[in-house]
């Protein structure tokens, strides 16, 4: 039975024969304000207005008690009676570290928390938009987006923290399906609150210990699950996929040519990677910024499912040998972005492995199948691999940005980007310095993307990740088997994807009929495009649409959003249908 979501709360106590639905947003704040502690659920039903006009109307109206919070003016969290704070006297230098600036400070970020408190709530009602769209110009001119040299006051601030979450797209909404990362979660939002809280830098362990101690712990458990012996190697977090793609292939340059690092380019031969046509574009683009070069970047033809073919993977290897090139990089895609394709890693690590090249699997979007034991033959290979790019961010649903670059040969990402900085990477420090991280890093500041993951993990363990990672991967196996047959639909490619990427087209009653295949294919072009444009603007749900090689646009449904539901993929369908019906 699937799950009614978030506005289920207190549905066990609610009375059988009543008329009003345990899972309307009126029956959870009333479920809400007895089971949340500190009056919270109260001050979220009032936030939210639950079923007034106000609602429906979507208008900006600022209350007369917004702009004020109380306060007792003793300095100190405490108990006693509280006269009004009125925000709009009050600037940024009232704050702490002000003087006598703490009780200001508290009441501030009270209504600061109140403001996202109220938002998360409203992101998973369904009955609430995905999105409020506005076209660039008339945004910019519904807002002062300005920024002037005079300061505004706390209320102009707490108005603006209002209309940034108004215009800003739910990613937590059940509807939400647009990109590979959606979804929120709770655990891995309060540790992003803690993270920035505490504000500091993983360059050392001197100013970020335990933070720097947890990504040693879940870098390891990490390796672990990929398969090599006791979790050893090395590994780094960093900003994204594409940046942990790149992170390979430097290493990957730097292990056959070391005198790269300091001759430049000019001291190695010609460099020549491949990968996949269907693979991500940060392949190329870290050639270019290392380089190497685009047209360096070989692409070897995938059948039709989106797989990479082995057979011409190993006959370009050895043409470009031919020609005196060096092959010294093969990114294997475990997922791709379009058709969630994996590629064959055991032939590629055989191929690798034959002409001594790097194999690197780029499992920014399917590597999180690992965790699931149902699913993760479908990366049997990847033991065999020098690196492997994971983006927790995506099919674990940890809060935006989490990648994870994992590299098997212990101490290569060290020798190959050190700079032995004297004033941050002193060598008489007092405690073990292996876990001065920083030095392998390309960054000098480096944001600490670990305490998410990791609390996160605690709080569900693995077997959490498998269950909501199998969830989502049978959402996508029950929309392929609802429109496969489905007049109206032709599915991309044949067969059951093997992962959420659900691609395929639909065909307007306008378009259905048509005998002229040319005129059929130009038409069927513009359908995705406006659907997707009369999605944003009823704000019901969002899907993205692509071509793909001769391929005219076409829907490319994703999930891995904890929220979503069998119903919510119902809607989706009957969504799509509604919106291209006249088309």
């Amino acid at each position: 039975m699937a799950s009614h979501g978030f506005w289920f709360l207190g549905a066990e106590n609610a009375p059988g024969n009543g008329s009003q639905s345990p899972n309307t947003p009126r029956a959870w704040c009333q479920a809400a304000a007895q089971k949340f502690s500190g009056g919270i659920g109260s001050k979220l039903c009032a936030l939210l207005n639950v079923g007034e006009a106000e609602k429906a109307a979507q208008a900006p109206v600022k209350a007369e008690d917004e702009s004020t919070a109380e306060s007792c003016g003793c300095n100190k969290p405490c108990n006693c009676p509280k006269a009004a704070l009125c925000f709009s006297d009050l600037y940024s230098t009232d704050l702490l570290p002000a003087l006598d600036g703490d009780a200001k400070t508290m009441n501030f970020l009270q209504e600061v928390v109140d403001i996202m408190l109220a938002y998360i709530v409203e992101s998973f009602d369904r009955s609430t938009k995905v999105i409020d769209f506005h076209y660039p110009n008339e945004l910019l001119q519904r807002n002062n987006w300005e920024l002037s040299d005079e300061p505004e006051t706390l209320d102009d601030i707490l108005i603006s923290c209002r209309a940034t979450l108004k215009y800003a797209i739910k990613t937590a909404h059940p509807r939400y399906f647009n990109q590979l990362s959606t979804g929120l979660d709770m655990v891995g939002l309060a540790a992003d609150w803690l993270t920035s809280t505490a504000n500091t830098n993983m360059f050392t362990y001197e100013v970020a210990p335990v933070f720097v101690l947890l990504e040693y712990v879940t870098l390891k458990k990490m390796r672990e699950i990929i398969g090599w012996q006791d979790g050893r190697g090395d590994g780094i977090f960093s900003p994204g996929g594409a940046i942990s793609n790149m992170y390979a292939m430097l290493l990957a340059r730097y292990k056959m040519f070391p005198e790269v690092k300091e001759k430049g380019m000019s001291s190695a031969p010609r460099l020549v990677a491949f990968t996949s046509e269907h693979s991500h574009f940060s392949i190329k683009k870290g050639a270019a910024a290392l380089g190497i070069g685009t047209e360096s970047v070989i692409c070897i033809k995938a059948d039709e499912r989106g797989k990479m073919i082995p057979s011409d993977l190993e006959r370009r290897i050895i043409e470009a040998k031919q020609k005196g090139y060096v092959p010294f990089f093969v990114s294997a895609t475990a997922g791709t972005t379009v058709y969630g394709a994996f590629d064959p890693l055991m032939a590629i690590a055989d191929i690798c492995k034959k002409h001594d090249v790097w194999m690197h699997v780029d499992g920014a979007w399917g590597g999180s199948l690992l965790m699931s034991r149902k699913h993760r033959w479908k990366l049997n290979g990847v033991e065999r691999a020098n690196s492997m790019t994971w983006n927790p961010h995506k099919m674990m649903a940890v809060p935006l940005q989490c990648s994870a670059l994992l590299v098997r040969e212990e101490g290569l990402m060290q020798s190959c980007n050190q700079m032995q900085a004297c004033y941050l990477f002193q060598q008489d420090k007092h405690y073990d310095l292996s876990y001065d991280t920083g030095d392998k890093a390309l960054q000098c500041g480096r944001h600490v993307d670990i305490f998410k993951l990791w609390l996160m993990w605690r709080a569900k363990g693995t077997v959490g990740f498998e269950a909501q990672i199998d969830k989502c991967l049978e959402l996508s196996e029950y929309l392929y088997n609802k429109i496969k047959d489905r007049e109206g639909y032709d599915m991309v490619f044949d067969g059951k994807p093997q992962h959420t990427n659900v691609c395929f087209w639909y065909l307007p009653p306008g378009v259905r009929y048509l005998e002229d295949k040319v005129e059929k294919m130009k038409r069927l072009h513009k359908v995705a495009p406006v659907i997707k444009a009369r999605m944003m603007e009823y704000g019901t749900t969002m899907v993205s649409y692509q071509p793909q090689g001769d391929k005219v646009n076409f829907f490319r449904m994703v999930i891995s959003n904890p929220a979503a539901t069998f119903e919510d993929i119902d809607f989706l369908i009957e969504e799509i249908e509604r919106l291209g019906q006249d088309l």
